[in-house]
């Protein structure tokens, strides 16, 4: 009968430790950040976001900088010389440029020169003389050269800062995300704790009773508690775990420029997969090798492999010799066209050929190898993703599994926590037996949210394997 009273007692002590910590459960509800809300604030302030546009900018403003060496330029040459009231030369000479795609360049010319000193070949009308021409290479600078070179690799690079960019955001809310459920396994956990923590101290409470009205002897004190002390110092521990993985999840949240901190009050909250993969623009991919084509790593190394194809093509071209001519029309008059004729014309040529070539050769050799290095490395870096994506979908499959049998096992470990206390309320236990089938509730408890986080880790996990960007930064 006595043992009955005790067990009433620890009864009713347990119903009311339901009570509070459904309250302290609606308490923190009203204090919740969901994943949801802390995966909006990482999108829309933190700052390597703005620096993911940023790198988009280098890009455009690199791809404008070379079109510079196709714009029209004027050119004036000014040259003067008087010594002694005595008129040297005076020198004027002023050039419109138009460069066009083929190494061809349009020339117009106008030049003045008179002096008493004047170098003859310089001689020219009292009015300037006018030309209009063209230049050109034949050999060496034909299909491809500088120019062209620059403009074709700033479209490459343009190409592959989107990759970096689409890239650096996926990691951004992948370890944004993996910090928030870190945080979620340290806060269940100093839960759990606590909890059991309750059940211990309800139970030491109710040994205390049973030993005063002689029912039990007064060494089961000692042992509840050690139970209890052992309780409290795993639970502080899960306190500082968990504050620690809410500093971490801080690191992500910004709001107008200014880093934000995560209260000790507020807890995270469990997203349903479903949520998360909407949140992380995965719900529904089925063709992962389509994804995997697009992948940001993968079209940033395309990109690379771009540009040093045309550095190499320009390094092979530099194998021809350099041939450059150029033809003028001369004239007098430049509003009449019929003035400029064959008879009249300035013309140059240009020929230079290294006999041996070494630095050409050179340089060609190295671009191959840079070519062929980065191939290698697109290889690879292929194969790793594709390897990555199947061992990620079969780590969930498996955690999945995982999850439905700790379930089962967290059920069962319950319901022997329950038999073993009936047993005790009739004589038939101990407090030793609770203790330890308590300890295996607590321990698979532990693993059921081990399991969990794990799962959302390794969808997490599989969102940056498959290198999804967010749909919004891929709207130029």
């Amino acid at each position: 009968m006595k043992r009955n009273i005790g067990y009433i007692i620890v009864l009713m002590l347990v119903i009311s430790s339901e009570m509070a910590r459904g309250q302290a459960l609606a308490i923190s509800e009203e204090n919740t950040l969901t994943f949801e809300e802390y995966l909006g604030y990482v999108k829309m302030h933190h700052p390597l976001m703005k620096q993911a546009d940023l790198t988009l900018k280098m890009g455009e403003a690199n791809l404008l900088r070379a079109r510079g060496g196709f714009d029209p330029k004027i050119e004036v040459d000014y040259n003067r010389k008087k010594f002694k009231d005595t008129e040297y030369f005076d020198q004027l000479n002023a050039t419109f440029k138009i460069p066009t795609w083929y190494g061809v360049e349009f020339k117009a010319n106008y030049e003045e020169n008179t002096g008493a000193f004047l170098n003859p070949s310089l001689t020219v009308p009292e009015d300037g003389l006018y030309s209009a021409g063209v230049s050109f290479s034949l050999a060496q600078g034909l299909l491809i050269n500088d120019r062209m070179a620059s403009l074709k690799q700033a479209r490459f690079f343009r190409e592959q800062t989107k990759a970096d960019r689409d890239l650096l955001v996926n990691n951004l809310l992948f370890a944004a995300s993996k910090a928030y459920f870190d945080w979620i396994e340290a806060s269940n956990e100093q839960r759990i704790y606590k909890n059991f923590l309750s059940n211990a101290a309800m139970r030491l409470q109710a040994i205390k009773r049973s030993v005063e009205v002689g029912d039990i002897a007064a060494i089961d004190i000692t042992e509840a508690r050690i139970v209890v002390l052992n309780r409290q110092l795993n639970l502080e521990a899960a306190r500082l775990k968990k504050r620690k993985a809410a500093l971490v999840a801080s690191n992500f949240i910004w709001l107008d420029n200014i880093p934000m901190e995560i209260e000790e009050n507020v807890v995270p909250t469990l997203p349903a997969i479903g949520v998360l993969e909407s949140s992380l623009f995965i719900e529904g991919i089925t063709n992962t090798e389509a994804l995997l084509t697009s992948h940001p790593k993968l079209k940033s190394l395309d990109a690379k492999i771009g540009g040093l194809s045309i550095d190499r093509s320009l390094k092979r071209n530099k194998l021809l010799p350099q041939l450059d001519v150029q033809y003028n029309f001369l004239s007098e008059n430049y509003d009449q066209l019929n003035s400029f004729n064959t008879a009249n014309y300035k013309a140059f040529v240009n020929f230079s050929f290294p006999l041996f070539l070494r630095k050409e050769r050179g340089d060609l050799q190295l671009a191959n190898l840079k070519l062929n290095d980065i191939t290698f490395e697109r290889t690879a870096t292929s194969l790793a993703l594709k390897n990555k994506i199947n061992g990620t979908q079969v780590e969930i499959a498996s955690l999945q599994k995982q999850t439905l049998l700790i379930d089962e096992i967290v059920k069962d470990y319950s319901a022997l926590v329950m038999a073993e206390e009936r047993k005790f309320s009739l004589g038939e236990s101990s407090l030793f037996l609770i203790n330890a089938r308590e300890q295996k509730l607590i321990d698979a408890q532990l693993k059921d949210n081990e399991l969990r986080v794990k799962n959302l880790i390794a969808t997490a996990n599989l969102y940056n394997a498959l290198g999804v960007a967010e749909p919004i930064l891929n709207n130029e």
